[in-house]
């Protein structure tokens, strides 16, 4: 079937299907320290005390992130070029914090994924070496197969975890054991305290993922649109958005009601240790599905965390080569240089992370708080450029937020802008 332009039709169904793809990787590169380390450690730490925020930071952050595919269907490209006309000063300020961020940030995924790969190949090597042997596999994937490598691996590993999750939650929640300790959570007066502060801040850095994504799925989005040649609907954008972000809000839930209902009360906390850590986490699953699920629930989250390493590692280097194509255009100039730029920037990325881990990695919940909180920081900056991205002339009058999301997102900036300054009284005067 041909349209009367001479070009070839497709169905909503056909359609639907080649859009779908860069919500998902997202929703991998969200459910992975965030989830499997912050929000498990969230639920063991002040039981459901902080279930509500969680949920809240989800709702207040849903605008910023889904201005990102917003932007790229409406316009035809990544939100890098909205930060452009802008001005120069918003492209140097979303480089400063990508610089500021990044290493830490590639380190701490990757020290989680090279931990739960050492516990499950059973291997006595450090966390450098075990690091080390990580991102050597993702260098090696994102160089045969790139973006539909990327692609693929996400949609399958998601609906595993999804499924083992949601059945190790029904488990927690179905057996009277739990309930019979299960507490709400200490008082609320508790968080009031310079480790309850930070650590709040912390997990609200990460929840459900960082405001810098959305650059990154406007990057997904365009590559996505190269793979198939089909360029989606502004409606079509955003249900890929929707099913990855909601998943990934939802799922943050469940591993926070885990560590609530199995671990809180206990006395027992997570270690420092990335691989003792590991086995933390398998121990919690296995209490609830019983010892035959701990291998698979480690083979599960591995293949978890290992995607959200695959994912950000080859966020960066997309997001440093966007920058720098604007600095020197020669760079982005084909195929050729295109590619030469990425894998450029990709040694860059994981030499600094390796850097990162191999002086600080012996304390990685350290490292993960480290890294959340940069992230948080930055999030009332990044969310103004997202909002002010979306409204430029450029883009059409139809495509651009409502009056709901616009008044959902100035809620979503004095949200971010209050912990922000949070922290800040409490650095100062804590």
């Amino acid at each position: 079937m041909t349209s009367s332009t001479g070009a070839t039709a497709i169905t909503p169904r056909e359609a639907i299907r080649k859009t779908l793809g860069p919500g998902l990787i997202m929703a991998g590169a969200a459910v992975g320290v965030s989830h499997l380390v912050q929000s498990t450690r969230a639920g063991a730490d002040y039981g459901f005390l902080l279930l509500g925020l969680i949920l809240l930071a989800c709702a207040l952050k849903y605008p910023f992130l889904e201005f990102g595919p917003r932007y790229t269907a409406a316009t035809g490209e990544s939100l890098l070029a909205g930060y452009r006309r802008l001005g120069r000063w918003a492209l140097g300020l979303y480089l400063v914090i990508t610089l500021g961020t990044m290493f830490a940030i590639q380190a701490s995924v990757t020290v989680v994924t090279a931990g739960l790969g050492g516990r499950l190949l059973g291997l006595e090597w450090s966390n450098t070496a075990l690091s080390a042997m990580v991102l050597g596999v993702c260098l090696a994937i994102l160089g045969w197969g790139r973006f539909r490598g990327l692609d693929l691996a996400m949609k399958l590993v998601m609906g595993l975890l999804t499924a083992l999750t949601l059945t190790a939650v029904a488990f927690a929640v179905g057996t009277p054991a739990h309930w019979e300790t299960v507490e709400l959570g200490p008082p609320a007066s508790t968080l009031w305290t310079g480790a309850g502060i930070a650590f709040v801040l912390a997990l609200l850095g990460w929840m459900p993922i960082p405001l810098d994504v959305a650059a990154w799925h406007s990057l997904w989005s365009l590559q996505r649109r190269r793979q198939t040649g089909h360029r989606p609907s502004l409606a079509h954008a955003l249900l890929d958005f929707r099913i990855g972000y909601i998943g990934a809000s939802l799922l943050a839930a469940c591993f926070l009601i885990l560590g609530a209902m199995v671990m809180f009360g206990t006395g027992e906390r997570f270690s420092e240790d990335a691989v003792t850590f590991s086995d933390q986490l398998a121990g919690l699953y296995a209490s609830t599905l019983g010892d035959w699920s701990a291998p698979v629930i480690l083979f599960a989250a591995f293949t978890v965390m290992f995607s959200t390493t695959l994912a950000v590692t080859d966020a960066y280097p997309r997001v440093l080569g966007g920058l720098l194509g604007f600095v020197r255009p020669e760079w982005n100039d084909g195929a050729g240089p295109v590619r030469r730029l990425y894998f450029s920037c990709l040694a860059l990325v994981a030499a600094g992370a390796l850097a990162v881990i191999h002086f600080f990695g012996h304390a990685f919940t350290l490292l993960v708080d480290f890294a959340t909180t940069l992230s948080f920081l930055s999030a009332p900056v990044l969310a103004w450029l997202n909002l002010r991205a979306v409204q430029l002339p450029g883009v059409p009058e139809a495509a651009r937020p409502g009056r709901g999301l616009i008044w959902l997102s100035r809620a979503g900036i004095v949200f971010l802008l209050g912990f922000s300054l949070l922290w800040a009284a409490w650095r100062i005067f804590g």
